[in-house]
């Protein structure tokens, strides 16, 4: 049990013929968002991405929650449907409807894709927030095994 409650408001009523809410599977982190659309729509590789309405809204209202949207796996890998901003997060005082923002992102020239009304295109993921103490420092404080950075971006190498 996670000790969080969250009220789930929906907005459209297909959503229950839909099977939502609910997780593919017994042991799925994501819970499967619907493409809450009247008519089939088009997206062409590489063109801006639209939003697709997900039919409900929620109110987590916790400080120590958040939800985020991520892409379906396979859409992403197999398909090239994808999030236009990569992972959507949704505060815990956000309460205004959920929308997906979705991409194709197959190079141009490639075949466009097509979300149906009800498809799974998403998945939301519930997860914890720690909002640490910050403090300005001119110089960080001696590393106990010694400071890594100084090489920049990908220092470490591979492997």
């Amino acid at each position: 049990m996670s000790g969080l409650d969250v009220a789930i408001r929906l907005i459209d009523p297909r959503l229950s013929d839909w099977g939502f809410p609910r997780w593919s599977s017994a042991l799925a982190a994501g819970l499967d968002l619907h493409a809450c659309l009247d008519a089939d729509e088009i997206l062409e590789p590489q063109a801006p991405p639209i939003l697709i309405p997900a039919g409900f809204a929620l109110a987590i209202r916790d400080p120590e929650w958040c939800a985020m949207v991520y892409p379906r796996s396979g859409l992403g890998h197999r398909d090239g449907l994808v999030l236009g901003n990569t992972v959507g997060v949704i505060d815990a005082d956000y309460e205004g409807p959920l929308m997906i923002s979705a991409w194709n992102r197959n190079p141009a020239g490639t075949a466009p894709l097509t979300v149906r009304p009800g498809e799974r295109i998403a998945q939301l993921v519930f997860t914890r927030i720690v909002r640490p103490a910050l403090t300005v420092v001119e110089t960080f404080p001696e590393a106990a095994d010694g400071a890594r950075g100084a090489g920049g971006f990908g220092s470490t190498g591979r492997g």
